[in-house]
């Protein structure tokens, strides 16, 4: 009897006990892949290098890039793994800001204090629209955005944070947005991060929920198929 063939496996880095790779996570397992979650926070030790894994996502989470805990410069050091070896790699939000640091690039807030916390307008440069189509109005939750790392190409920009999605060569991306939220896991966001609602351009609960129901479908759309650009084919024939 023949031994199936093994999926590829993406590493997936999450930041909380109960985080899950959510839309991300479901698109890849469908797309062919196989998911080794990692949780750096807890203990998990990140792979000295990518040679068994075809990727990897770091994905958000409540702290800050700049955070002086010991797991946010391991991992943020570890990104010279995927960067070396030129493997698949995707940072969203908080990922993206340790991509960003890593790359000397800088990490902070507005001096007005002007968050983006709901649904808010994405605006794709001539580089990102030769990639793909983007969505017009992406899911934000974040206090910080980021400058453009040197070298970087800038796909998509925002106006109150005005970069929003980059390249770093040739396998290195970073957005700052959330794609990868299904329904339940909105849900969860708009009732544990209620108490964020009140900060300077956020959008109150209602506009979050609101908002999923115009606009999500065409997010979902888009994360098929950047992920398709990031990852490619598992199993091309």
């Amino acid at each position: 009897m023949a031994t199936p063939l093994s999926r590829p496996k993406i590493l997936i880095v999450l930041h909380q006990e109960t985080s899950s790779p959510g839309r991300v996570g479901q698109l890849l397992v469908s797309g062919g892949f196989d998911l080794d979650i990692r949780r750096p926070p807890l203990g998990d030790p990140l792979p000295e290098t990518l040679d068994a894994h075809a990727g990897a996502v770091v994905f958000g989470g409540p702290m800050s890039a700049n955070d002086p805990d010991e797991f946010v410069k391991r991992e943020t050091d570890w990104l010279s793994v995927p960067l070396k070896e030129n493997r698949p790699f995707l940072g969203i939000c908080l990922g993206a800001q340790m991509l960003v640091n890593h790359l000397g690039g800088k990490v902070h807030g507005r001096d007005d204090g002007l968050v983006e916390i709901g649904w808010y307008g994405l605006q794709a440069t001539e580089e990102g629209k030769s990639l793909m189509q983007w969505p017009e109005m992406v899911y934000q939750f974040h206090r910080e955005g980021f400058s453009l790392p040197r070298d970087a190409t800038l796909l998509a920009a925002g106006e109150a944070y005005p970069n929003q999605a980059f390249r770093y060569g040739s396998n290195a991306w970073g957005i700052q947005f959330h794609a990868e939220l299904t329904r339940v896991m909105m849900h969860r966001w708009v009732v544990r991060g209620a108490h964020r609602f009140e900060l300077p351009n956020a959008q109150p609960g209602r506009d979050h929920l609101h908002g999923r129901m115009i606009w999500d479908m065409h997010l979902k759309r888009w994360l098929h198929d950047f992920l398709g650009v990031v990852f490619g084919d598992p199993d091309p024939r």
